[in-house]
């Protein structure tokens, strides 16, 4: 397992995620299309935040299943929150947003959100 550290453009919201990155998702929802962002789902305790919660803004859509985070500030979106089919708290860490990662070398898979 590796340790990602992981921020906002500001550095406002800044994270550590632990795990093993072997791909990401791209979603062609209408939130997750205009983001841009590639995601890695986590469980949600190997991902600690590591500054103070009040600089974290949520957006909710839809069916309110998915706490979209982003800064304030700089508008960034770094993470986002849910629960899996099993009820399992997980996080969508932005692999965008990880500091020294080349995401070429991360596998893609394209998942159609739009019709799900």
């Amino acid at each position: 397992m590796t340790l990602y550290k992981g921020s906002c453009h500001c550095g406002r919201v800044a994270y550590e995620v632990e795990g093993t990155l072997d791909g990401a998702m791209a979603c062609n929802c209408s939130i997750c299309q205009r983001k841009g962002s590639l995601l890695w789902f986590v469980p949600r305790a190997s991902m600690r935040l590591l500054t103070d919660e009040a600089a974290v803004t949520s957006y909710e859509f839809n069916k309110h299943a998915i706490h979209h985070r982003f800064c304030a500030v700089c508008g960034i979106h770094p993470y986002a929150e849910g629960t899996d089919p099993k009820g399992n708290a997980m996080a969508a860490i932005n692999v965008r947003c990880l500091e020294g990662l080349d995401l070429d070398s991360v596998p893609v898979t394209h998942y159609n959100g739009r019709d799900a």
